[in-house]
């Protein structure tokens, strides 16, 4: 085995045809996580499930900050309890072949980069399970700049972690003990955080609601249409507060002539502005051809 190897990440994450790091993890653009960090779990949610992906959500952390909302690319850890040969072999095997230095949870760390979040299952230990304290929080911060850690675990010093800028920290307790009596059996691998599936690379948004874990390639189409959302919905409660239009019309499948009224209003309202950078020709074109097989107005294709 290999911890963190390039070869096999890129064979986990096929469908990302896009830019690659080193390690071979799925490089979603910068901009596209800061838009990320301004959705609803609700909004990546949704397009998720009706794609099949039904695994992808967890709750039940505490969390070191209580407002801060996390958004970044996960780097996967994965712990098991402790076998005394398996330990000496692993560790052999990472400080001689592959040159890491420290412990496990110290490779995870100095791998990572700008906007990075750490995502490590260590099988909901706490006692013995702090895969950080106040030191490695400060490294995390310091690497990621903007990321964060997501423990199905504990922390310890979580003091000083909650008083370290910019760092967001989830996990599943606290302890003063150090970690210990566990191996890290994957690094960069297929993990899993409570009944969620996490590849290297996903983006992992977590705020006051939870976490949700968004695969590489679908990245960009779930933000675009958490947007569209967004847009939508400040231009639909202007109409309804106008009286211009009623809830019936607002809340169920637009007409055409409703959706050409509504990217007019994009073009000239300044509250569009942060979303001019979206594009509704498929949107449009797909609603008119909906209309066109189905003129009844039986929805058939969920705007």
């Amino acid at each position: 085995m290999k911890y963190s190897a390039r070869e096999d990440i890129i064979q986990l994450t096929p469908n990302w045809k896009g830019e690659r790091f080193p390690d071979g993890r799925p490089k979603v653009p910068a901009d596209v996580i800061a838009r990320i960090r301004k959705i609803t779990i609700e909004e990546a949610w949704g397009p998720m499930w009706m794609k099949g992906y039904r695994c992808q959500f967890v709750t039940g952390f505490q969390k070191a900050k209580a407002d801060l909302k996390l958004a970044g690319r996960a780097v996967t850890a994965t712990f098991v309890p402790a076998r005394p040969d398996l330990d000496q072999t692993l560790l052999k095997y990472g400080h001689e072949v592959e040159g890491r230095k420290g412990q496990y949870n110290q490779w995870v760390i100095d791998s990572l980069g700008e906007d990075d979040v750490v995502v490590v299952d260590l099988f909901d230990k706490i006692f013995q399970g702090t895969f950080v304290g106040g030191n490695l929080s400060t490294a995390i911060a310091t690497r990621t700049k903007r990321g964060g850690l997501v423990c199905w675990g504990g922390v310890r010093d979580l003091e000083q972690i909650a008083e370290i800028e910019g760092l967001q920290v989830y996990h599943r307790g606290e302890d003063p003990t150090a970690i210990a009596d566990c191996v890290m059996s994957s690094f960069n691998g297929i993990t899993r955080i409570g009944g969620a599936t996490v590849l290297p690379g996903d983006i992992v948004l977590a705020t006051m609601s939870g976490v949700i874990f968004i695969p590489a390639h679908l990245a960009e189409e779930i933000v675009d249409n958490a947007e569209k959302s967004q847009v939508r919905d400040i231009w639909g409660f202007e109409m309804l507060a106008s009286g211009k239009y009623t809830g019936a019309q607002i809340d169920t499948r637009w007409t055409v002539a409703l959706l050409e009224e509504f990217l007019e209003w994009t073009k000239t309202s300044e509250k569009a502005k942060p979303y001019a950078h979206l594009d509704w020709s498929k949107d449009l074109a797909d609603l008119k051809k909906s209309w066109e097989e189905n003129p009844t107005g039986i929805p058939t294709v969920a705007l």
